[in-house]
């Protein structure tokens, strides 16, 4: 019978038997919608091939050490350690994420562009500074749709398939993070 015949579940069984020749078809599988769906997040080639190959690596080492939970999903426990990688990724580069409003300005640069002097560069960097270790205090799930929709730039959409929520769950989501960011930063100016 062809590998191709056999079911995600199966070639895990037969993998965990010692057959190594099945990740190549898992890998075969499923590398276009995995890949995909990290560069759709970090938007950089080279990037999204170093995390799909973390990505395998994990899903290897958790199969060999008998830690995976058969349930017949294969793919969507793949893509799920894909896309917490992607955010640990984020969360170690600590980029300034970019929050447009309706007017297309950039919410959260509240310095403009400008020959900046000294004194200006360092208030800027001491004011995204102090944003990154505010975005740090949201609830998980609050950070993680900011940090999807404004570090890699995902539509609510994307976010809602990625994180198995409703569409209105991530906007909800993404509206208390901004309520909160407020609230954070009108408590951090009056102290």
């Amino acid at each position: 019978m062809k590998l191709q015949t056999y079911s995600d579940q199966n070639l895990v069984k037969l993998y965990l038997t010692g057959d190594e020749s099945v990740l190549e078809e898992l890998l075969r599988r499923h590398k276009s919608k995995i890949y995909t769906s990290i560069y759709l997040l970090v938007k950089d080639q080279y990037l999204a091939e170093d995390i799909f190959q973390d990505a395998f690596i994990k899903v290897i080492n958790t199969l060999r050490s008998g830690r995976y939970n058969e349930e017949g999903k294969f793919l969507p426990w793949v893509m799920r350690i894909a896309h917490n990688l992607v955010i640990d990724y984020f969360r170690k580069e600590k980029r300034a994420p970019v929050i447009t409003s309706a007017d297309g300005s950039d919410v959260l640069n509240l310095l403009q562009i400008h020959e900046e002097n000294a004194e200006d560069k360092l208030l800027r960097e001491q004011t995204h500074t102090d944003l990154r270790m505010l975005i740090q205090l949201l609830p998980d799930e609050q950070k993680e749709v900011l940090i999807m929709r404004h570090y890699a730039d995902l539509s609510f959409k994307e976010i809602a398939d990625l994180t198995d929520v409703s569409i209105n769950t991530a906007l909800g989501r993404m509206r208390y993070a901004l309520s909160n960011l407020r609230k954070m930063m009108k408590v951090k100016e009056v102290t």
